[in-house]
């Protein structure tokens, strides 16, 4: 298990609380409950540093750090998905003032292409998970994940394309 963590820029994402998760075998996360049927979610950790671009992911709660998110099937209900993944520019220093802006716009930047139509027209919104000063230092992390959402709650299926 690594111990470093990403941070999730909550901004303009604010329905995403996450919380830093203790590895174990199975899911760390609460159970996922389908609110249509009641039938529980198959759900499992996953190493923040191992998202990819579709995965589907059920927001565990309340802190901003990370080291693992709940994995679920993009066909069961879930709380976001991975869009875009990125690399901010490799410099030995941490860019406290600039990382939040920088991992934001690129995420924005690539949101039409995903959903169809331009952030600012969307329903739809996005956060980000992104290095922390530590992940940075530590582990040479400059990755950034653009995770996407519906503010109306959780969704089945993916959102490319959504056109909303």
């Amino acid at each position: 298990m690594k111990t470093t963590t990403r941070v999730l820029l909550s901004t303009p994402l604010l329905l995403l609380g996450l919380s830093t998760l203790v590895a174990c075998s199975g899911s760390s996360a609460p159970p996922a409950v389908d609110s249509t049927t009641g039938a529980e979610i198959e759900q499992q950790d996953t190493d923040v540093f191992t998202l990819e671009i579709g995965d589907c992911l059920n927001d565990a709660t309340a802190a901003h750090e990370v080291s693992e998110l709940p994995l679920v099937d993009c066909a069961e209900e879930h709380d976001s998905e991975v869009y875009y993944e990125f690399d901010l520019p490799d410099d030995d220093t941490f860019p406290a003032a600039t990382i939040d802006d920088d991992a934001a716009a690129g995420c924005e930047e690539q949101f039409e292409s995903f959903v169809g139509i331009p952030y600012e027209e969307s329903t739809l919104t996005y956060g980000t998970y992104q290095p922390t000063a530590q992940s940075w230092t530590g582990a040479h992390d400059r990755a950034v994940s653009c995770v996407i959402a519906d503010p109306a709650g959780k969704v089945k299926g993916t959102l490319k394309g959504a056109a909303r």
